[in-house]
């Protein structure tokens, strides 16, 4: 570092100013530094950093999987809003397991990571206990709570699932079946189901099993799915799929077996990804603010990483219904 700050012409604090809080020195300045570095071929220790500084500069985010954009965008909104400010992120993924998020955020936390998110409100209870204990700030993000471990950011998958099946009843149709997926450990997925259920119960319709399917978040199994609850209930006017990606899947399997999408049987998603609206027929959905959750969560993680109060403990970004023609 003192080699840096003589080649910079600057001192060994603005050197560190410059590592640590970037925002703090003047453009000019800051590159002048950034130039020595490049130069001398300097790299932080950044273990050894935060051992003295008690700050790591990284930020740990999990989430359950990576496989298509739904995360993907959230975690770019994270990452986006904290490296504006001098953060970077640690990504893990839980596969829905909440044994895997336990032992990642015990991974994290040993790593000294200044924040934690989360997606979701189920952990386990170790989880819990640990970042409680670790007293630094935490979000839980996609799903909302009355009691977060620290701060929840996101939006109702109840209200949202309610007011999508809700909006298929609106429409005409009153035989609504349901693809879901596994709820165990999976809140956003269980409060899915528990809205589409309350908007039955709402509309005086019966709740029947047999129009119900719960699969595994994937192209493939949308289209299994799709079939299979046709087969235990022909008589179905409309399915509400819990994610695009099942919906996609279950629209692409009518196409190839030359069932009409909505004439034989309409279909609804959430999550809004950009593929439901490219297909044939597009396909109406819940549009959630997948990448504004990612650069709220960021903003009140610097909030609370500088030492000011967070305006708000829990935050509801909303969602929208959109409507397109498999409705």
């Amino acid at each position: 570092m003192v080699d840096v700050a003589q080649l910079a012409g600057v001192s060994s604090i603005t050197v560190s100013r410059t590592l640590l809080t970037p925002e703090l020195v003047t453009p000019a300045t800051r590159r002048m530094v950034e130039k020595a570095i490049k130069q001398c071929g300097y790299i932080p220790n950044r273990v050894a950093g935060s051992l003295a500084a008690n700050r790591s500069r990284t930020v740990a985010v999990i989430v359950p999987t990576i496989s298509n954009s739904l995360f993907a965008d959230t975690v770019q909104g994270i990452t986006d809003l904290l490296e504006a400010h001098g953060y970077h992120v640690f990504l893990g993924t839980s596969n829905y397991d909440i044994k895997e998020e336990e032992s990642l955020v015990s991974a994290f936390l040993e790593r000294r990571a200044d924040a934690m998110v989360l997606t979701g409100i189920s952990h386990s209870p170790t989880t819990k206990k640990l970042l409680r204990n670790a007293g630094i700030p935490v979000v839980e993000m996609w799903n909302l709570t009355p009691r977060p471990i620290d701060m929840a950011i996101g939006f109702s998958n109840f209200e949202a699932a309610r007011k999508m099946t809700l909006f298929l009843a609106s429409r005409g149709y009153r035989k609504i079946g349901f693809l879901g997926g596994v709820t165990e450990n999976n809140d956003r997925t269980r409060d899915r189901e528990r809205g589409y259920l309350a908007a039955l119960a709402e509309l005086g319709i019966a709740a029947v099993e047999n129009r119900i399917v719960r699969t595994p978040f994937d192209f493939p199994m949308g289209g299994t799915a799709i079939a299979a609850l046709l087969s235990k209930s022909p008589s179905l006017d409309a399915v509400f799929a819990a994610s695009d990606v099942l919906a996609i899947g279950a629209i692409l399997e009518c196409n190839r077996r030359g069932w009409p999408v909505p004439s034989k049987i309409a279909i609804a998603g959430m999550d809004d990804s950009p593929l439901g609206s490219q297909l044939s027929p597009k396909l109406t959905t819940v549009r959630i603010p997948r990448y504004g959750i990612g650069t709220v969560v960021g903003e009140h993680l610097i909030e609370r990483l500088r030492g000011q109060a967070s305006s708000k403990r829990i935050v509801d970004l909303g969602f929208e219904i959109v409507e397109r023609e498999s409705t």
